[in-house]
């Protein structure tokens, strides 16, 4: 994988304000603005970079209004962090390859990881499957 760097101004010209606030400055939209994404098999990328995050096979209806996920389709193109806003400690999820801010990742997704990553849908664009 190569690093994706650009300068704040390269991110500010190339993203929307939303997705530049969400995936460069660590924001969050708002809940129940993303759940028109298609249904098709394919996959979540990262809008930054383009980079392979998420399998539409992997999703699943979390009712937090924010698209979510049981598994990264790639643990390497996804990193974590620590995330002490908000006066709590959380996890912070990110795309590897651009350090695009995603979401959080919390222990109370389905099986089989138990996980659910609770994703920014601003911060993804969804590639379907050729075929």
């Amino acid at each position: 994988m190569s690093k994706v760097t650009k300068t704040d101004e390269e991110w500010r010209a190339e993203l929307d304000d939303l997705t530049y606030k969400v995936t460069r400055k660590h924001g969050t939209e708002r809940a129940f603005t993303h759940d028109d994404f298609p249904k098709a098999p394919g996959t979540f990328a990262c809008v930054c970079c383009g980079a392979p995050l998420f399998d539409q096979a992997h999703k699943f209806d979390s009712g937090s209004g924010w698209p979510s996920f049981w598994e990264p389709k790639d643990p390497e193109m996804v990193g974590e962090s620590v995330d002490r806003s908000w006066f709590m400690k959380r996890t912070e999820v990110h795309c590897n390859q651009c350090e695009a801010h995603l979401g959080h990742v919390f222990p109370d997704g389905p099986q089989p990881t138990g996980l659910r990553y609770c994703i920014n849908g601003v911060a993804l664009e969804f590639k379907p499957d050729e075929g």
